[in-house]
């Protein structure tokens, strides 16, 4: 059980530091919780009065925190706890807003691993922000959900149930058990069904004619009497449960995993004061926009989406359309060229998938081409041609021992960098060592399973 009461006086303190800085540089990851964070941080200080720059990256090595030397004032955001040897090295005022796995340091940090809650599961980094900022503006508390959209926190327990409450109470978040696939608020029907990749849909995803038919079968009209397209937020109660039983029954005839289709029906989270039927009234689409900025290289506009510039939002639509079909296309290879290597299933995505989203599409194979019993691990090349890696797991394995973000670290000690979450984790390997990184990666995860309840020293 974690102490909350030492978590809220740590976020306390690393506010007040922040405010004491003149001009920082907000430092944040480029996915979608990565922007979120910065973004509510960026939001707070602007609440504030203060100035401040960005710089998003994609990594925080020993080339990214060399560019940082001569920085006066740092706030990292989704960052810095996995590296906190390095981030120690600046110098610098530093203030550490992070939920990787993390030791205590010298630098301030606030980091729910450091007391006693799971930040792989119980907080993401903008929803440490939230609790950093809190007290500044209440409706920061909507990127604090985003952000746990973003890094698939979901059901809410622990620090997140506790933000989503005080969200509720502020009338800033609407909460609902529905339908949880994305798209819910944003899509037309038809193209709900067709553009859903998590979870896949056998013989629906992809198909626009079997999507349709789908409909007809049930009896729910896709447009209305207007000829406007119908989206499944606007249907009445007996439309919607038409819906979410017809999906279920078409789940087992596909014989799906009972697992999967339990997870279609989940709490939903949207925002009343966003304009209704937007991708910004609703987390997970709001989460989606903010993925599809940083994965295709705008994380700027990201950022602008989340503190309110309506030029941004424009831009982000267009990102949004392009991510949307790089996924479908990649979940098709994907689903064909995933192995299994034993421990753990394999995805060389490499010159087929784009690095910004191999982690994203490794996830979504839970829901197609592979057994949950084992973690999955994906290759692409970066921009730089070196080969990074996506680790993903699920809460299941996790229980049973698995922790990626060690897992990664060991394997990649001497020939690369790792680390992250439990359940959730990157690294960057030596483009002649991926074999000598698999036969590592085995051999750990077999040590993990053996022994779940020991901690794991690097290979």
């Amino acid at each position: 059980m974690g102490d909350f009461g030492a978590f809220a006086e740590r976020c306390a303190e690393v506010r007040r530091k922040i405010g004491a800085m003149k001009r920082p540089l907000i430092v944040n990851h480029y996915d979608a919780d990565g922007l979120a964070a910065g973004g509510l941080i960026a939001k707070a200080l602007k609440k504030m009065g203060k100035e401040f720059d960005v710089f998003t990256t994609r990594k925080l090595g020993e080339d990214e925190i060399g560019g940082l030397q001569g920085k006066k004032e740092i706030v990292f955001a989704d960052l810095g706890g996995g590296q906190i040897s390095l981030v120690e090295g600046l110098d610098a005022e530093i203030a550490i807003i992070d939920h990787h796995q993390t030791r205590e340091s010298k630098v301030l940090q606030a980091n729910p691993h450091l007391f006693g809650f799971d930040g792989g599961s119980e907080l993401s980094a903008a929803g440490c922000a939230y609790f950093v900022f809190r007290e500044v503006d209440p409706s920061l508390v909507k990127l604090g959900i985003v952000g746990a959209m973003a890094d698939m926190q979901f059901p809410l327990i622990g620090l997140n149930r506790k933000m989503l409450d005080e969200g509720v109470k502020s009338g800033k978040i609407a909460a609902e058990k529905d339908l949880s696939l994305f798209g819910r608020v944003s899509r037309p029907l038809i193209w709900f069904l067709q553009y859903c990749t998590e979870p896949y849909l056998p013989g629906l995803t992809g198909r626009q004619a079997s999507c349709a038919r789908f409909f007809e079968e049930l009896g729910v009209e896709v447009r209305d009497c207007e000829g406007k397209w119908r989206k499944y937020y606007e249907l009445p109660r007996e439309e919607k449960v038409k819906v979410v039983s017809g999906l279920v029954a078409y789940l087992y005839s596909k014989d799906s995993d009972p697992q999967l289709i339990r997870t279609l029906v989940g709490e939903t989270f949207t925002f009343p004061d966003e304009a209704q039927g937007t991708e910004l009234s609703d987390a997970n689409e709001f989460s989606t926009v903010l993925n599809a900025c940083g994965r295709h290289g705008k994380p700027e506009v990201g950022v602008g989406v989340c503190i309110g510039d309506a030029k941004a939002m424009e831009e982000a639509k267009s990102l949004l359309l392009l991510h949307r079909r790089q996924l479908r296309e990649a979940v098709e290879f994907a689903g064909e060229a995933v192995e299994d290597f034993g421990v753990f299933h394999f995805l060389d995505g490499r010159g087929a998938v784009d690095d910004g989203i191999i982690g994203v599409v490794a996830g979504m194979l839970y829901g197609s081409a592979i057994s949950r019993d084992k973690p999955v691990l994906a290759l692409a090349l970066n921009e730089d041609g070196q080969v990074k890696v996506s680790g993903r797991a699920t809460k299941g394995l996790c229980a049973g021992g698995i922790n990626l973000g060690k897992m990664l670290d060991g394997a990649t000690s001497g020939i690369g960098l790792g680390g992250g979450h439990n359940i959730a984790a990157g690294a960057q390997v030596e483009s002649g060592k991926v074999n000598e990184f698999l036969l590592r990666a085995g051999e750990i995860t077999k040590q993990q399973l053996a022994s779940p309840n020991q901690a794991l020293p690097s290979a």
